[in-house]
């Protein structure tokens, strides 16, 4: 990087400055973990001569601080496909309950969320909703949580108050890089304008500035209705659709599209890859894995991370990159 011509060809210092990137991720945090510990240790010697009760309580709750860090730090270990480091696109369709459980995920994660598009459900909840979830390693944490998720819970429209089982889709998707050259022909689209939905009354958006773009070819369809403004819109559904297809092109590349296809496709009872019972008793159990975890308010708050180590464990630490 420092080679007067390094910036001549655009293309490869960027490819450069990116290999930087995800080094400097690695070896930053392990050096300091690693002076941390050195630290530490000449503090416990010091102890062993001269004890002292503050002190000692200060090097407990660094042992401890570091030994979470080390943890967390093994479990990204397991993240090694190109596209790991990205952030994520995560699409639900017909799961409020597991919106709030990936913001909340995304929360302890020190990751910034932002809902990209999102549609109301007719009665309650949603029927579907895009997040795009920011942070180094999104996507390859969150690649765990495609396929059906099915819940069983007492309906709050039932006066009866029966158990009810219903099935929620997740897909998560690579954000791409802007520079990354996916070709996206104009008499391939094609593009619908129409009035946001919303609470109604004076939230009403009189002007039809949402928008859906229909990849033709590939039959994606992509839509946004967040902002205000058309233009942005547009381009916030022209991003989507382009993170879907370099995820459908990598999918390919790895012959896992099929499978992707078919788990979307089927939206049923045995197709799920985890269900969360909450009544009569609770349970959350990941049919991949088969690891369970009885509080399912602990998981509904953000703690899916057992079931993606269990998941990545299982990958035997290679990571396929596919949304399946």
């Amino acid at each position: 990087m420092g080679s007067p011509d390094f910036w001549n060809n655009q293309e490869s210092a960027q490819q450069v400055v990116q290999q930087v990137k995800t080094l400097k991720n690695w070896v930053e945090p392990f050096e300091g973990m690693r002076a941390r510990v050195q630290s530490t240790r000449e503090l416990s010697e010091m102890l062993d001569v001269e004890p002292d009760a503050e002190m000692e309580a200060e090097v407990s709750r660094e042992v401890s601080k570091l030994g979470d860090e080390l943890e967390e730090f093994r479990l990204r270990s397991l993240l090694s496909h190109p596209d790991d480091y990205r952030d994520a696109q995560l699409e639900i369709s017909a799961g409020a309950v597991l919106m709030r459980m990936y913001t909340r995920w995304a929360e302890r994660k020190g990751y910034s969320v932002e809902i990209v598009d999102l549609s109301e459900g007719e009665e309650a909840g949603i029927k579907g909703a895009v997040l795009e979830i920011k942070g180094m390693y999104a996507y390859g944490y969150l690649k765990a949580e495609s396929g059906v998720h099915r819940l069983v819970r007492i309906s709050p429209f039932d006066a009866q108050a029966r158990r009810h089982t219903s099935f929620a889709s997740v897909f998560i998707y690579p954000v791409v890089d802007t520079d990354i050259n996916i070709e996206i022909r104009d008499e391939d689209l094609k593009i619908d304008v129409f009035r946001a939905s919303g609470a109604g009354g004076q939230h009403v958006n009189k002007t039809s500035s949402a928008v859906r773009i229909t990849h033709i070819p590939s039959g994606v369809v992509t839509a946004s209705q967040q902002q205000r403004s058309q233009h942005k819109n547009k381009a916030t559904a022209m991003q989507m659709l382009k993170n879907r297809l370099y995820q459908i092109e990598l999918n390919k590349q790895l012959a896992k599209k099929a499978e992707m296809d078919a788990n979307k496709s089927d939206v049923s009872f045995g197709s799920q890859i985890r269900s969360y019972v909450f009544q009569p008793y609770t349970m959350v159990n990941d049919h991949r894995t088969e690891l369970k975890i009885p509080d399912v308010q602990r998981v509904m708050d953000g703690d899916i991370d057992p079931f993606i180590e269990a998941y990545l464990k299982g990958l035997g630490g290679e990571s396929t990159g596919s949304a399946a």
